[in-house]
C-alpha cells in the first residue's frame, strides 16, 4: 500500500519507519526543509532507541522516502496519515492549527479513493471537523477521515508499535474500516487485537488511556508519602497491590510527577473536553494540579536536604530528561525543580546522557558535566531526577569518594537502600523512610556505623 505520513516528527517517523517495515510503501513529508535534508542523509533529528537504524534500513530497501512537499506524493496516495504536532493552548485546551493546516494543504491533492487518517492525538469529534474542513475546501465530500491514535511511549517506541497491546481503528463508514485494517493486516495477522470503532470512540480512548496511567502515577505518588509517614516500603506495597491483575505492576514507581509530550498535555485537554461538554473530569483535575505541586515539593524537600544554609552549597542533578531512554525534557521535572534549587541559592551541576542540549534551552547557570561522576565532584549532595539505566549501575564507592557531602537523594528509587548505606552514603528516597532502609540491612550495626540512625525520618 502507498502511504503517505504529513509530519515527520517523534510519531511520524516512527509510524513511518515502522509501516515501512510492514511491508508498505511510505514517504515521510514535513515543511522543514532542514529536517528532511538531515533524513534524507540518514541523520535523525531526535533521539529514540533503535529508531535510526530502522529508519535508514528501510530508506536502504527503497520503503522508506521523504519529501518536503506534498503535491508530488500525496496524489499517489492510498492513505494519508496526519501526525503533526498539537500543542496545548494557554487554557491547556488543544491547538489544532497543524492538523488543520495540513488538511487544507492535501484537500486537493487527494484522489478521491484515499482515506486521511488523524495520528495526531485530537479531542473527540475532531476527525468528523477535519472531514467537513476537506469537504468544503474541496467542494464535495468523497473524502472519509479515520483516526488510528498512537500509543507510543518515548524510548520503547518501535516495540509498542510492531508489539502493541491493540490498534484501535476508529472509522464511520465500512470503507475506511476496510483499508484501515488492511493498513494493519500484518500486525493483527500476528495476533494482535483490533478495536473497530468510530472515530470519536477512537479519539476518547486515547485520552481516556492516557489520564488513567497518570492517574495511577498520582496515586502511587500519595501512597509514597503515606507510606513515609507511616514507616512503610513503597516498592512492596507497589508489588502487593500491582500483582492483582485488575491493577497491574505498570506505572506504580513513585517520581517527581510526570512529563513528556503526552500525560502533561493530554490530561488538561481531557479536563477542558470535560468542561466543555458539561461533564467535568473532577478526578483529573486534581490530577494536573498535583502533579505540578509535586515537583515543587520535592525541590522544597532538597532545599531541606541541603542544611539551614543553602546557599553556596552545590547540587549536582543526575537526569533533566522527563525520563530515561529520551531526549525530551518536555515538562520535565528537572525544568521546574533546577530553578527552584538557583532560586535558594544552590549551585546546580547536570549531567544527563542525552538531554543536555534540549534542556540548555531552558535553563540558565548550570554548569553541564560529561559524566555523572564530574556532576558529583565535591557537590554537597547529589539528586537522581530522571531513571537512566547508566545511573541505576553507578559505582556507589566512586561517587561517594567524589561527593564533599554524603547526602544522595533518589527521587526514582534506583538504588538498593543497603547498598547506598554501605558505601557510607546518606539515602534519601521516595516512600521508604531512612531509618526502614537502614533496618533492612543484613549487617548488624552497620546503620550506626555510618550515622544513619541520627538522620530525620
Amino acid at each position: 500500500m502507498n502511504i503517505v505520513i504529513i509530519g515527520a516528527g517523534y510519531v511520524g517517523l516512527t509510524t513511518g519507519a515502522c509501516l515501512a517495515d510492514l511491508g508498505h510503501g511510505v514517504t515521510c513529508v514535513d515543511l522543514d526543509a532542514e529536517r528532511i535534508a538531515q533524513l534524507v542523509h540518514g541523520r535523525m533529528p531526535i533521539f529514540e532507541p533503535g529508531l535510526a537504524e530502522l529508519v535508514r534500513m528501510q530508506a536502504a530497501a527503497g520503503h522508506l522516502h521523504f519529501a518536503s512537499r506534498p503535491d508530488t506524493v500525496v496524489p499517489l496516495a492510498d492513505v494519508v496519515f496526519i501526525a503533526v504536532g498539537t500543542p496545548a493552548r494557554e487554557d491547556g485546551d488543544t491547538d489544532l492549527t497543524h492538523v488543520e493546516a495540513a488538511a487544507r494543504d492535501i484537500a486537493l491533492l487527494l484522489r478521491s479513493e484515499a482515506l486521511v487518517v488523524l495520528k495526531s492525538t485530537v479531542p473527540a469529534g475532531t476527525a468528523r471537523r477535519i472531514r467537513q474542513l476537506i469537504a468544503r475546501r474541496r467542494g464535495n465530500s468523497d473524502i472519509a477521515v479515520a483516526s488510528n491514535p498512537e500509543f507510543l511511549r518515548e524510548g520503547s517506541a518501535i516495540a509498542d508499535f510492531l508489539g502493541a497491546d491493540r490498534i484501535v481503528a476508529g472509522a464511520d463508514d465500512e470503507a475506511s474500516r476496510a483499508l484501515l485494517e488492511e493498513v494493519y493486516e500484518p500486525l493483527t495477522g500476528n495476533g494482535i487485537p483490533l478495536v473497530s470503532t468510530s472515530t470519536v470512540n477512537a479519539e476518547l480512548v486515547k485520552y481516556a488511556a492516557n489520564a488513567f496511567l497518570a492517574l495511577k502515577i498520582g496515586f502511587i505518588n500519595d501512597v509514597a508519602n503515606l507510606c513515609e509517614r507511616a514507616g512503610a516500603d513503597v516498592s512492596d506495597v507497589a508489588r502487593g497491590i500491582g500483582l492483582d491483575k485488575r491493577i497491574g505492576t505498570a506505572f506504580l514507581m513513585p517520581g517527581p510527577g510526570f512529563g513528556g509530550s503526552c500525560f502533561p498535555k493530554d490530561t488538561r485537554s481531557f479536563v477542558q473536553t470535560g468542561r466543555r461538554l458539561a461533564a467535568r473530569q473532577h478526578l483529573i483535575e486534581e490530577l494536573v494540579d498535583k502533579n505540578e505541586a509535586r515537583k515543587r515539593e520535592l525541590a522544597r524537600r532538597i532545599i531541606r536536604e541541603a542544611g539551614d544554609k543553602p546557599a553556596g552549597k552545590t547540587v549536582a542533578v543526575l537526569g533533566v530528561a522527563f525520563k530515561g531512554n529520551t531526549d525530551d525534557v518536555r515538562e520535565s521535572a528537572a525544568l521546574t525543580i533546577i530553578p527552584l534549587l538557583q532560586r535558594a541559592g544552590l549551585k546546580v551541576r547536570a549531567h544527563d546522557p542525552k538531554a543536555r542540549a534540549a534542556a540548555s534551552e531552558y535553563l540558565e547557570d548550570v554548569e553541564w558535566r560529561a559524566t555523572a561522576y564530574q556532576a558529583a565532584e565535591r557537590a554537597d549532595l547529589t539528586v537522581v531526577l530522571t531513571d537512566w539505566a547508566e545511573y541505576r549501575d553507578l559505582d556507589l564507592r566512586r561517587l561517594s569518594g567524589a561527593m564533599a557531602g554524603q547526602t544522595l537523594v533518589d527521587f526514582r528509587n534506583v538504588f538498593e537502600p543497603s547498598e547506598v548505606i554501605r558505601h557510607g552514603l546518606r539515602y534519601v528516597s521516595l516512600g521508604r523512610p531512612p531509618m526502614a532502609a537502614a533496618n533492612r540491612s543484613a549487617r548488624a550495626g552497620l546503620a550506626e556505623r555510618v550515622g544513619i540512625a541520627a538522620s530525620p525520618a
